[in-house]
């Protein structure tokens, strides 16, 4: 049992570590108004429809409206609302819903419908109440992306209320227990609804089973209760807050304790714990030491070094990460290694070690969508299929869904991995005001090159008798009276002005005023 659960709470933040051999493998943060609303359920209304985009508009009490495609829409649905819940359980579908544990399934494409899926504009019109579910957070400019194909998990199972479907999660491998697992879940699931069963079931009691599934029926029919006297939008059902997610969706028996340094959410989780996994009670902790919790378990350092845009290797190599709005770009360098044989077998040695890296930034920082991984060039195809292979082993930790290409002969991996919210770099971090999020401000000589061609621009327009004054940043004022001293002497004999320049010690270096006094 390598793995620790570490969990802190400071104001209206609360952050939650997953420790792996005494490294942080998993930073989740949550900060009240600021937590994610994947996994919510709300009774929204249609606000516009974009035949153009098969995809609609819908207002379910976020910042934003959020996003809904016609590949995310299940008619057998759309009557939630109107026809009372209760009803609807009896509209089954035979569709698999997507989850990390279960079989892989069809999922729609971004924005185009299943087979024999009618045009959106048949489907909704403005001013319809609908119930969906958040599945992606906002991320950027974008808002949330619904679906109205409910799942609600639980500790051991995944209640799919709308979906007559029985999934049984990939890694349970033994024949006789996946068919155990699914003559129990096919005998007492309610009519209509579908479970996916979820790796932690593996050899757990039908009372354990049946405790977590009355659990989610139960919370399907608040649901219900609650759609049917709502308002739209209205907040139907919220996702647990973080410390009971990280103890219902990682706590288990590879798990050495979690942690928690507050009572009030300690006590929750130990009830929690205690009812649906009372042999795992005694693991739960409170943590009392003066220093915060954090500090003691070398998480708060750990991080410090691991999140810049340059991390380093322990052979004295590095990865450089960027991130885009539209890819994430990892390069691999070799650095300070220079190997003690062939060129091939010190690339293949820097690029086995940044596998290994690659893979534990990518669950820490939570990063996903596209992923462009630029290895060093390798000159072999065994190389090549070497490290393909390890990033594929490497990335089987990853709860996070994952697809990999093979290595190009540049050494470049194309690779996605599925993202529901923000990563952590934009959710730690702002644009600098400075730079605006290019990580570049111009140059001091291309101020100052700025500032003489705005000084004539003023000229042009003034009276004789005025004085021009230059307001600028020290450096600039510097750069100014120094190597381009002579420029600046130039333009007054030009202009026939003296021009007074003066360092404002708050000015930002691109930050510059020209005005006539």
């Amino acid at each position: 049992m390598s793995t620790e659960i570490i969990c802190n709470t400071t104001g209206r933040e609360t952050r939650v570590a997953v420790m792996e051999h005494g490294r942080v493998a998993e930073l989740h943060i949550d900060r009240g108004d600021d937590r994610g609303f994947v996994g919510n359920v709300y009774l929204g209304r249609v606000v516009r429809v974009l035949p153009g985009m098969q995809a609609a508009f819908v207002d379910v009490g976020l910042e934003r409206a959020a996003f809904l495609y016609v590949g995310d829409i299940y008619q057998e649905h759309l009557g939630l609302h109107e026809q009372g819940f209760g009803e609807a359980l009896d509209d089954g579908l035979d569709r698999e819903a997507p989850d990390e544990d279960a079989p892989d399934v069809p999922v729609p494409s971004k924005n185009g419908s299943r087979a024999g899926q009618p045009p959106i504009q048949d489907l909704l019109s403005e001013g319809q109440n609908i119930v969906v579910q958040v599945a992606k957070d906002p991320i950027g400019t974008k808002g949330a992306r619904l679906t109205t194909h409910i799942a609600l998990p639980g500790r051991y199972l995944v209640f799919m209320p709308t979906v007559e479907h029985v999934g049984i999660s990939r890694r349970i491998e033994r024949d006789r227990e996946r068919r155990r697992l699914r003559d129990f879940v096919d005998k007492h699931r309610p009519k209509g609804a579908g479970f996916i069963v979820r790796t932690v079931c593996e050899g757990r009691s039908v009372d354990t089973l049946k405790r977590d599934m009355d659990y989610l029926v139960k919370t399907w029919e608040r649901i219900g209760e609650r759609a049917r006297d709502a308002r739209a939008p209205a907040l139907l059902h919220s996702e647990q807050g973080l410390v009971l997610r990280a103890a219902r969706d990682v706590f288990g028996e590879n798990v050495a304790r979690l942690v928690v340094d507050d009572k009030v959410v300690h006590e929750d989780v130990k009830r929690f714990v205690s009812e649906l996994m009372p042999e795992l009670a005694d693991r739960v902790h409170l943590y009392r030491g003066a220093e915060p919790v954090f500090d003691t378990y070398g998480v708060e350092a750990a991080l410090q070094r691991s999140l810049g845009r340059k991390v380093w290797l322990k052979s004295g190599g590095y990865l450089v990460i960027d991130q885009t709005e539209a890819l994430m770009a990892v390069d691999v360098n070799s650095g300070k290694f220079v190997g003690t044989s062939s060129l091939e077998e010190t690339t293949l040695r820097i690029n086995l070690e940044a596998v290994e890296e690659v893979a534990h930034q990518l669950r820490l920082r939570n990063m996903g969508g596209i992923i462009i991984i630029d290895f060093i060039d390798m000159e072999k195809e065994g190389s090549r299929d070497k490290v393909h292979k390890a990033l594929e082993e490497a990335l089987r930790k990853d709860r996070a869904r994952t697809n990999v290409l093979a290595i190009s002969e540049l050494g470049l991996v194309q690779m996605t991995r599925k993202r529901v919210q923000e990563g952590l770099d934009r959710y730690l971090h702002e644009e600098c005001p400075v730079c605006h999020g290019s990580g570049h401000t111009r140059s001091r000589a291309t101020v100052v090159f700025e500032i003489l061609r705005s000084v004539r621009r003023e000229h042009a327009r003034l009276r004789a008798a005025q004085e021009l004054f230059v307001n600028c940043a020290p450096a600039v004022a510097d750069l100014l009276y120094s190597t381009h001293y002579d420029d600046l002497l130039k333009v007054e004999r030009e202009l026939e002005r003296s021009l007074v320049v003066r360092p404002m010690g708050h000015f930002r270096p691109e930050q510059y005023e020209v005005y006539a006094r």
